[in-house]
């Protein structure tokens, strides 16, 4: 009998958990009513209830909607041709093969990525006016941004002890910072941001979506993801809680302690010369640090008010979009070193290119 009753009773849980996860419910007759949202799949017995979402981007500015195709087509070109023009100086030029400038191409390979999973969508739906991006697709876009966003955190700090080991501790540099150190710390920053990001994605994927679908954002994100489900969240933002800290506070406070040591010892120089020369071996990675901390602390650690919420999307834009395009310029423009590289790469160029002139001519007189 109690056999019988524990049977009963688990195919009535098994049918509340799949009527509650599919989007169906009971009306007053006991019967069963089918819910039906767009882009929401109605299938029996669906853990996934969401076919795909759709991301409003920035519908709320309609009257510049034609000018932003071109802005962000612009942007994304200048985006890629900057960082990788850092990235093929840095390789061909062994003046840069030092640990900053190896640093300084893992972070423009990240840039580039990091743009890449991001603009082309966009980029495709002012095209055909689709905003729908599919479950997966959503999924797949927001592990790559967590992956390359905390690879950035990390490698920053790494340029920050880098800088701080040349400034404080120079007689000590070429020995602390070797190739076999920098590929370590460069290796740290991409698996520490992988295990946190593959964590959270494994906890995401049980979450249950039954609609709406529509996303006030330009890309997949944690916070308008979680929002969208209808399941219990509690776990999954205790999780998040804990493993945000962990995973951005360490780097953060690492470069914020490395810049305190760097500008103590440089106010101890006495030269002022010697003063500018060392401020300025650290002042374009300064500034991109201060872009990329301020933008994503407003985002992720200011409490939502109505007027700073309007704001989010703007800074998120901001830190995911335009600090990508800025960086290469500071960094080139800031740079004795790389307008160095870039002059000589171009120089060469310019012989190549005459002296291919040159033989054409002379080919053709004969």
């Amino acid at each position: 009998m109690t056999i019988i009753w524990v049977c009963q009773l688990k195919s009535l849980l098994l049918l509340y958990c799949t009527l509650g996860v599919s989007g169906y419910k009971l009306n007053a007759d006991n019967e069963i009513k089918d819910e039906v949202h767009p882009g929401v799949s109605t299938e029996w017995g669906n853990q996934t209830a969401v076919r795909e979402f759709v991301l409003l981007g920035f519908r709320n500015i309609s009257e510049i909607q034609v000018l932003l195709f071109p802005v962000f087509l612009a942007i994304y070109i200048l985006t890629m041709v900057g960082n990788i023009l850092i990235l093929v100086l840095i390789v061909v030029d062994h003046h840069l093969h030092t640990p900053m400038y190896f640093f300084l191409g893992n972070l423009s390979c990240l840039e580039t990525c990091y743009t890449s999973s991001i603009l082309p969508r966009m980029l495709a739906s002012f095209v055909t006016g689709d905003e729908t991006i599919s479950f997966s697709g959503c999924f797949t876009q927001y592990f790559f941004f967590g992956l390359l966003s905390g690879t950035e955190c990390y490698l920053l700090a790494a340029m920050s002890y880098d800088r701080y080991l040349a400034i404080c501790k120079p007689l000590h540099y070429a020995s602390l910072m070797n190739g076999r150190f920098c590929l370590q710390l460069a290796a740290m920053s991409w698996t520490s941001s992988f295990l946190a990001i593959s964590i959270t994605i494994l906890l995401m994927l049980n979450l249950t979506f039954c609609g709406p679908n529509e996303m006030d954002h330009f890309f997949c994100d944690f916070i308008p993801i979680v929002k969208l489900s209808c399941s219990d969240t509690f776990m999954l933002e205790v999780v998040a809680a804990i493993l945000l800290p962990l995973w951005t506070f360490p780097p953060f406070l690492l470069t914020m302690t490395s810049y305190i040591c760097i500008i103590a010892t440089i106010l101890k120089i006495s030269s002022t010369t010697k003063r500018q020369k060392a401020f300025s071996t650290c002042s374009s990675h300064l500034t991109v640090v201060t872009i990329f901390y301020g933008t994503v602390f407003i985002v992720y650690m200011v409490p939502k008010k109505d007027t700073l919420r309007d704001l989010d999307k703007a800074f998120s834009f901001f830190y995911t979009v335009l600090t990508p395009l800025i960086n290469p310029f500071i960094y080139s423009l800031r740079n004795k070193e790389v307008k160095e590289a870039l002059t000589k790469v171009v120089a060469k160029f310019c012989v190549v290119k005459e002296t291919q002139t040159s033989l054409c001519s002379c080919f053709q007189c004969k």
